[in-house]
């Protein structure tokens, strides 16, 4: 095991103990991103090639993953909270997918919001299209802008809605928008 791989297991097994995770600038340079605090929160952006950007929320608890092994990151995996992305049209060549304990959203061109806790993730969408579907499943469906999905344990069908204004202002708030 090299010193970063030490280091990264430290932070991680500190960040479990704090409830907090968050990935550190040489990891998310490795992963071809750069992590940059927003002034006055505890906030962070985590900025990625080609525009791919996270708003990451306070407290959100997530590691990044290259799947393909080319240095760039493809997906994250998110365990706690929630995370606000952004990926046009272009910026993440096959696509990027955000993977929770209930379900995976995967998506290219997009802004979308997705939240995990409590035995539920919630996927919304502000642009583009995000395909969702339960961590243990293939059958999905798609949102479009103002959609959004609850995948909670179970079976049973993904159910779409349009989320009402103050929902969506509740989570979109969480990010300082």
């Amino acid at each position: 095991m090299n010193a970063r791989d030490r280091s990264f297991r430290c932070l991680m097994v500190a960040g479990l103990f704090a409830g907090v995770f968050w990935v550190d600038a040489a990891l998310a340079q490795d992963a071809g991103c750069t992590l940059e605090p927003v002034a006055g929160t505890a906030r962070q952006i985590l900025k990625c090639r080609k525009g791919l950007t996270v708003i990451v929320e306070e407290g959100a608890r997530f590691t990044l993953e290259d799947g393909d092994r080319n240095g760039k990151a493809d997906a994250v995996r998110l365990r706690r909270k929630a995370l606000l992305l952004d990926a046009p049209a272009g910026s993440v060549p096959g696509g990027f997918a955000v993977v929770t304990p209930q379900a995976i959203a995967a998506v290219r061109g997009t802004k979308w919001a997705v939240d995990t806790g409590e035995g539920k993730t919630s996927v919304f969408v502000l642009r583009g299209r995000v395909a969702v579907h339960r961590a243990a499943s293939d059958a999905g469906v798609v949102l479009k802008p103002g959609e959004g999905v609850d995948v909670e344990p179970g079976t049973a069908p993904l159910t779409v809605k349009r989320w009402p204004a103050k929902r969506v202002s509740a989570l979109l708030a969480r990010f300082g928008l």
